[in-house]
């Protein structure tokens, strides 16, 4: 069998028409399949007229009428996307500095934000009851915080060692020995430091505490007038005239479980009959080229299997700018005014399109709602560790989500996922510009949905919580590492954006939302010092002799007291603050119905396991938070290099590499205390005993052997395991046909492949017109390439070849043509490990 008979084969024709194709070379087959029967001056460029018959015979169910068209220089185009009607998008600087703006204001500059809130007199009147009320709530959220606060703080004063406060005099230190001095205001420095840090950690626990009862007696009496899913019957029928962009940004994903997702979502509205009123948009910045040519692939089989011709687009960008948030805004500036809302997927969201038509009704009935966001539920995970958090999260979740709305009301979070969002609104008010300065906290925003929700509030648009909105999942880290590694980047973000803090125009709940995004990642480090300095005060106590008289002349000596039961009762009253919300999740579940759970004393098991779990990892990631927040603030760069794992389960060697300080700090805190106060240590076990063994549950909790197990026994069950919707059920189908039939080392396929080679060909970005310059740039490029072993090809070089239509064809034909000058190339292509229901008919070889 000869080079052009292989060629033939590798076509996806029928026999008759590959019998009737010339067998003398393989430019006169390029040219028998070029209907239009055009002529190219190079050899190499032939493959470029067969482009078209290629995809037709390929897929013949993915083409639309005219979605093949022919760019400047006359080359089969696939249009991808439909035709750009473009939009104005810009932002306003951030002005940062609150003595910057005084200053401009007394120069008799305005200062004013271009999209402070202008509402008419008519929105305001409609929107002043729900928040009166939300103003009210917040105040008393705030009186209630404060003063559990201020009540604990002042019990943990009489708690503390040293009592002598009141007696401490700095001039009667003056000329006194400073050693002498600095032993006497130690200890009280060290309390000091425990009771503002107690203050402070005390005051964020009991914020939560709050929302979470709130959420609770929310969910129990099962009527909230305030709901936003209060306002539709759910049965209203979509406005035509008010269409929707369901856009998923990726980047780099798992492009089985992407495009499964995305088809199940897509089914699912299709279901609803209200697929007329939506379209679907995948929108990749994947700098792999291997995943960009399975993502190709895989969204031309998308639109064959749910003949979404013309309903489905993909587009990558060459051009990456400010990661996700550039990806959407660079959809509403082309696309964005074709559409009344969109909504943001992630690349692991599934939707039932009953919600995704819900939350178009809730839009519809709320003409002042700029996002609403559902509430997602985590599943789908096997690994213990995923098991684990998608249960709690789905038992504290709903109560946490509820007491943010009765908080918050239309002044609400937005995620950056599973909402809608008006697009006329935010094209005009939610640009993000770079944040001004130099250094780490400077730049390109990385947390983008926490300011798109403020400056959404700011132009007077309302920002929603549909937490009692069914039919929103999402997945979730398969174990601690990876989640660690999501942490790095979402503490960064967060600690950017506190820079917005006194931004004018910002609400003042989105004022408090940067500050508790803040928050959850500085009360890492504020926790840790609380602890060292608890420990440090253990230290100076049993190895220093006490300070008795405190002033000259002084009658009685001030002892130092412990008061055990009174550190009992403080320490007690802490853990109600944090175990509660727990307590009241399981209560609800009690009254509601623990069938779905597992039954009674299952769900029970599962909680205390839950609960024991959580014990152990949050020392764990109280030092990997503190590590996150100084990193930030020293600019230094967090690398994380996990290795690829098929079950996500983390290896030994990278445990120990991970969590081998923390193992040595826990044994050095355990053995140090053991040896000066067998007593402090009791108190610190659950932390420094987390540490010795956080190397072992990291590994452990990763297994997805484990996880298996607790899922046979009914442990760690949850509603969408016991009873799962139709919409996770084709997921899952959908997953594990795509993995079947799962593309690998796509940019060699795309090479070598007829057909995905015609499909690279067609959907190449670089479009540009003939030049002198550009031919020689692009010879080079080639013969670089086959002139070394593809192994030598690094991925940018590649995604170069893969964004040029010319280059795609030129090396296609060589590699073909010439087998035995570029054998390296089809030697490492006949040793790959080849998926046949992945090519279909692929080439068996290349000569």
């Amino acid at each position: 069998m000869n080079k052009t008979t292989e060629y033939i084969d590798a076509l996806l024709l029928s026999e008759r028409e590959k019998a009737a194709l010339p067998k003398t070379d393989i430019r006169a087959v390029h040219q028998a399949l070029d209907a239009e029967h055009r002529t190219y001056s190079r050899e190499d460029d032939s493959p470029q007229g067969s482009v078209k018959a290629r995809l037709e015979h390929a897929w013949p169910d993915s083409l639309a009428k005219g979605q093949l068209i022919k760019d400047d220089e006359g080359r089969d185009q696939l249009q991808a996307m439909p035709k750009a009607t473009r939009s104005s998008m810009f932002p306003d600087p951030w002005r940062t500095n609150p003595v910057g703006r005084f200053w401009d204001r007394l120069r008799g500059r305005d200062v004013t934000p271009r999209y402070v809130s202008r509402l008419t007199k008519e929105e305001q009147a409609s929107e002043q009851k729900w928040r009166t009320v939300g103003t009210i709530r917040r105040y008393v959220l705030l009186i209630l915080t404060l003063a559990q606060t201020v009540v604990a703080t002042w019990y943990m004063k009489t708690i503390l060692p040293y009592q002598g406060w009141a007696l401490i005099n700095p001039m009667d230190m003056v000329g006194q020995d400073i050693w002498v001095s600095f032993m006497q205001l130690l200890p009280y420095m060290l309390q000091t430091g425990i009771l503002i840090l107690f203050a402070v950690l005390f005051c964020w626990v009991s914020a939560g505490f709050w929302t979470a009862l709130m959420g609770f007696l929310q969910l129990l009496i099962g009527r909230d007038k305030y709901s936003i899913s209060a306002s539709t019957v759910g049965d209203e029928p979509l406005n035509p005239e008010h269409r929707t962009a369901l856009i998923m940004p990726i980047c780099n994903e798992d492009v089985s479980r992407v495009f499964a997702g995305l088809r199940a979502t897509w089914e699912s509205v299709k279901a609803t009959g209200n697929a007329a009123h939506f379209d679907v948009y995948i929108l990749s910045d994947s700098y792999n080229p291997d995943i960009c040519v399975a993502e190709q692939k895989a969204w031309m089989e998308l639109i064959a299997e749910v003949q979404g011709e013309g309903q489905i687009f993909y587009r990558r960008r060459r051009r990456r700018m400010k990661r996700k948030s550039g990806n959407i805004d660079d959809f509403c500036r082309r696309w964005g005014n074709q559409y009344s809302y969109m909504v943001v997927l992630d690349a692991d969201s599934v939707m039932s399109g009953e919600c995704l038509s819900g939350l178009v009704r809730l839009m519809e009935a709320n003409p002042n709602a700029g996002i609403i966001q559902s509430s997602p539920k985590a599943s789908g995970m096997d690994t213990l560790y995923a098991r684990c958090q998608q249960f709690a999260t789905r038992v504290y979740g709903p109560l946490f989500t509820a007491g943010l709305h009765f908080w918050q009301l239309g002044e609400s979070h937005y995620w950056g996922h599973n909402a809608i969002i008006r697009v006329k609104p935010f094209i005009e008010h939610c640009a993000l510009a770079p944040l001004p300065g130099e250094g780490s906290f400077a730049g390109s925003i990385l947390s983008h949905d926490f300011v798109e929700a403020a400056l959404m509030r700011r132009a007077g648009w309302g920002v929603w919580i549909a937490y009692d909105l069914p039919g929103s999942y999402e997945e979730l880290p398969p174990n601690l590492l990876d989640e660690l590694k999501r942490d790095r980047r979402w503490c960064h973000g967060n600690l950017m954006n506190f820079r917005l803090f006194l931004v004018k125009g910002m609400h003042p709940v989105h004022r408090a939302v940067f500050l508790t995004g803040v928050m959850s990642y500085l009360s890492a480090p504020l926790w840790f010092m609380f602890l060292a300095l608890s420990t440090a005060l253990q230290v100076v106590h049993a190895l220093t002799e006490p300070q008795y008289f405190l002033q000259p002349r002084q009658l009685f000596p001030v002892w130092p007291q412990w008061r055990p039961e009174l550190a009992i009762a403080l320490f007690a009253s802490t853990m109600v603050l944090l175990f509660l919300p727990k307590l009241l999740s399981i209560m609800l579940i009690w009254c509601k119905g623990t069938k779905e759970y597992g039954g009674f004393w299952r769900v029970t098991l599962s909680l205390l396991l839950e609960v024991l779990f959580s014990v152990l990892l949050a020392p764990v990631r109280m030092l990997f938070h503190t590590v996150f927040v100084v990193s930030a603030f020293l600019g230094w760069e967090v690398v994380w290099n996990s290795p690829q794992r098929d079950d996500d389960s983390t290896p030994w060697g990278e445990a120990f590499m991970r969590h081998g300080s923390q193992l040595l700090l826990g044994l050095v805190w355990a053995v140090g205390m053991a040896w000066l106060d067998l007593r402090f240590l009791f108190w610190l076990a659950p932390i420094v005993f987390s540490l010795i063994l956080s190397p072992f549950v990291s590994v452990i909790s990763s297994r997805s052997t484990v996880g298996l197990c607790t899922k046979r026994w009914k442990l760690f069950l949850i509603p969408e395991e016991y009873s799962p919707p139709q919409v996770l059920v084709d997921t899952d189908k959908y997953l594990e046909m795509n993995r079947r039939r799962i593309l690998d080392d796509g940019f060699m396929h795309a090479v070598f492949n007829p057909s995905l080679n015609a499909l690279a060909t067609a959907m190449a970005t670089a479009r540009h017109r003939a030049s002198k310059v550009l031919e020689i740039a692009r010879d080079r490029h080639v013969e670089q390439a086959l002139n070394e072993t593809p192994e030598k090809l690094n991925r940018d070089r590649r995604l170069v070849l893969l964004s040029d239509p010319v280059t795609m064809a030129r090396l296609h034909y060589r590699v073909w043509n010439a087998p035995e000058r570029y054998s390296s190339w089809v030697n490492h292509y006949q040793s790959l490990v080849l998926n046949p229901q992945a090519l279909q008919g692929r080439a068996s070889s290349a000569g």
